[in-house]
């Protein structure tokens, strides 16, 4: 993960009530990928398992940074388990949430979320296997 003074530092030009979401996320994937590779990009960030590939391969979610939401992202999100029909997207296989604040964001189903993603194989279709 990138140091914290450096994300601080990136953050300041993001609008006051995004933070914390972004934050949490990061949280979130320490927590599920302690090993992931964290890339800050032109709008926000992206995770993922360099050893198992890249940002595609084997990615685990991209955080956008917009004037007015934050948009998780997930390269392979039409495969993912999405009960409550959260994920959005025109792309085939990239979907996205968009989260407004950080209050009305639904935590538990973005863990998982993002810890199906962190566990599936773009090559199997399937659950990456330990």
């Amino acid at each position: 993960m990138l140091p914290e003074h450096f994300i601080e530092k990136y953050l300041e030009m993001a609008p006051p009530g995004l933070r914390d979401i972004v934050l949490e996320i990061r949280n979130i994937v320490a927590s599920i990928a302690p090993n992931a590779t964290e890339r800050q990009h032109g709008r926000g960030f992206s995770y993922y398992f360099k050893e198992q590939g890249g940002p595609v391969s084997a990615g685990i979610c991209q955080v956008g940074i917009f004037s007015d939401h934050i948009r998780l992202g997930f390269i392979h999100g039409a495969f993912l388990p999405d009960p409550d029909g959260l994920l959005v997207g025109e792309p085939k296989y990239k979907k996205h949430i968009r989260l407004y604040s950080y209050e009305d964001a639904p935590w538990e189903y973005l863990r998982q979320l993002i810890q199906a993603s962190a566990r599936f194989d773009p090559y199997t279709l399937k659950e990456r296997i330990e």
